[in-house]
């Protein structure tokens, strides 16, 4: 197939997905670039393929060949590529294992690009969204995972309801606290074995119901001259921390 319109019906219906309204109606999502595709692609994900038209395809997936003004019209980069995928959001698996992080209230989209990225290079099983978080499929969260997002048990939902029901299965619930917590790099091996860490928003940290479920607290050390640390930073430091043995 060969579109040369940008007015063709199909272009706006592409185009449409730059808004999360119709991300969420039709499940579907575009990456753009050779990298991003090339990870969707081996996720499975990618329902077809969007090429400028002079370029050979390289992957055996339905093709829609278009012009460079029509990848213009899609593209959320300045400067647009010449491979764009439909994609088809990720099935979530309903077990969550052992290592866990919880996002509360994370609105950056470039924060929970960055979090997901190291999740990811610190095995984190799952990713749960709270209430208020960032779009998973915004294009900004999924450039700045470079992929990984596709790699990743990421759902969502009410922290509130979701802590007592892993305290139920014995999973700890470790927050974040500069006052009255313990130093992550005295945590044991038996306590990274099985937990669910909590991180907050980026300018009111955890909000204080999640925070009053949590069954311990931990926090950085570092120079007191430095008042926080980006949550995305933040994260990705006490993660290695609770991966490393």
């Amino acid at each position: 197939m060969k579109i040369t319109s940008v007015e063709n019906d199909r272009v706006k219906n592409y185009a449409r997905l730059k808004e999360k309204k119709y991300r969420d109606q039709k499940g579907v999502f575009l990456v753009e670039g050779d990298h991003l595709v090339e990870e969707a692609y081996k996720a499975n994900l990618i329902d077809e393929i969007l090429l400028l038209e002079e370029r050979e395809c390289p992957y055996e997936l339905p093709v829609v060949y278009v012009t460079e003004e029509i990848l213009k019209k899609l593209t959320m980069m300045e400067t647009h590529s010449t491979i764009m995928a439909l994609c088809h959001k990720k099935e979530m698996n309903k077990d969550l294992g052992n290592h866990l992080l919880l996002l509360d209230e994370i609105q950056d989209p470039g924060n929970l690009g960055t979090i997901i990225r190291s999740s990811k290079a610190f095995n984190i099983n799952t990713i749960i969204l709270g209430n208020k978080c960032c779009d998973l499929y915004n294009p900004k969260v999924i450039r700045s995972t470079q992929g990984m997002a596709f790699h990743m048990n990421i759902i969502s939902a009410d922290l509130k309801e979701l802590i007592p029901n892993l305290k139920k299965e014995q999973i700890p619930i470790f927050g974040t606290k500069v006052d009255g917590g313990i130093d992550i790099c005295t945590l044991s091996n038996s306590q990274k074995e099985k937990y669910a860490l909590v991180m907050g928003n980026e300018g009111n940290g955890i909000s204080s119901d999640i925070l009053n479920l949590c069954d311990k607290y931990l926090y950085i050390p570092m120079n007191q001259e430095v008042e926080s640390l980006n949550v995305g930073v933040a994260t990705s430091i006490l993660l290695y921390e609770l991966n490393r043995r």
